[in-house]
């Protein structure tokens, strides 16, 4: 893309609602499967995860684009996979290769620009094996009436930020954050909770592995779409533990050295429980590649408590002028809606995408693709 194109992409394929972002995706991509969402949308309307597939039925190499695992960060991600159609990659694919697109995981959390599902809880916590004891977190347990105060008051806000700034100077930044992020199962409503059970976004997801085959596939490469963590615009290339060194290595060699893991210390996260590549790793092993493609957006520690507070303890008021005031807050943190940004961010997704498919490339000759 040279700069004009990436001026004029960026005007056409971001979008300020989940509903237009969705109505781009359907019209860019007629014949797509759609799976509606039991919840509905701010005004009552229906919600959908669409799916489309280019290339062969039985083609044993997969490219799966994800976007929407968390709500907001749909808006990215959205933008993302239309300009992965509108640069027109997903043509002349080689007769080994396919393309899934997975838009708006969590139609939902879009929808009402929350970054939780339905149930409360974050997706990306969401794929543990629960049919074995959840992972424990207690030092979150501790933290928890501090991370989402109940009292909102200025001296109730001075209490918590006083709780948690004496955690942080008897066990340091680091462990403040992995208490904080890397899930917790025992306090619904709180940060980065993973829930009981599995949640609809993750049904949706294992319905679509299970329609489209992915497991049956050779060689599958996922790129899963995040904004929030790092610096401001730009695309950090995140694996992640379940895959292990293994598959930060497959990566690194699909994408390069910017590639990071957070066992290498090379990562702006931590390590996480119940994130999708675990669940990817439980179903493929080796055969998968899974990144998180993260932007880097602002610094604000409130954004999420705010969501989580309003959701919690004031879930009549949601659609109040006030809820509206704090969703459209957490839209802001995750969309920042500048043109700067949109331009890095766009850069950074066509080279992902362009370096995903020669990673994937066969060598075959080019065939007419279907869509299914």
């Amino acid at each position: 893309m040279n700069f004009d194109i990436a001026q004029q992409t960026a005007s056409v394929v971001f979008s300020d609602a989940y509903l237009e972002a969705r109505e781009k995706f359907v019209a860019a991509v007629p014949g797509l499967r759609s799976y509606p969402c039991s919840s509905k949308g701010p005004s009552g309307g229906a919600l959908f995860t669409d799916v489309a597939y280019f290339g062969g039925p039985d083609a044993k190499r997969l490219l799966v684009l994800v976007s929407g695992t968390h709500g907001p960060e749909g808006y990215h991600g959205s933008a993302a996979q239309l300009l992965f159609l509108r640069a027109k990659l997903h043509e002349n694919l080689p007769p080994s290769t396919a393309v899934l697109f997975i838009h708006a995981l969590n139609c939902y959390g879009f929808a009402w620009n929350r970054r939780s599902t339905a149930e409360g809880c974050d997706l990306n916590r969401n794929f543990i094996d629960f049919s074995k004891p959840a992972p424990p977190n207690p030092e979150y347990e501790h933290l928890d009436e501090h991370f989402v105060a109940s009292d909102r008051t200025e001296a109730g806000i001075r209490r918590a930020q006083a709780a948690i700034a004496e955690y942080r100077k008897l066990h340091g930044e680091q462990a403040l954050r992995s208490a904080k992020s890397r899930g917790q199962y025992t306090r619904p409503g709180g940060l980065f909770y993973g829930g009981a059970e599995p949640t609809e976004a993750r049904r949706t997801l294992e319905q679509i592995v299970a329609d489209f085959d992915v497991a049956g596939r050779d060689n599958v490469v996922i790129v899963d779409y995040h904004t929030g963590l790092g610096p401001y615009g730009y695309g950090e290339l995140q694996c992640e533990q379940p895959s292990g060194l293994e598959g930060y290595e497959r990566a690194a060699k699909i994408f390069g050295p910017s590639v990071t893991l957070p066992d290498l210390g090379t990562s702006s996260s931590l390590n996480l429980h119940g994130t999708q590549d675990e669940y990817w790793q439980r179903i493929l092993g080796a055969r998968h590649t899974y990144v998180a493609l993260e932007y880097g957006t602002y610094t604000n520690p409130k954004i999420l408590s705010d969501e989580h507070w309003l959701f919690r303890y004031a879930p009549d008021a949601v659609d109040s002028e006030m809820g509206r005031q704090i969703r459209s807050a957490t839209k802001r943190h995750f969309y920042p809606q500048r043109s700067d940004w949109n331009e890095m961010v766009l850069w950074r997704a066509h080279l992902v995408h362009r370096q995903a498919l020669e990673g994937l490339r066969s060598g075959d000759e080019p065939v007419r693709n279907t869509v299914r």
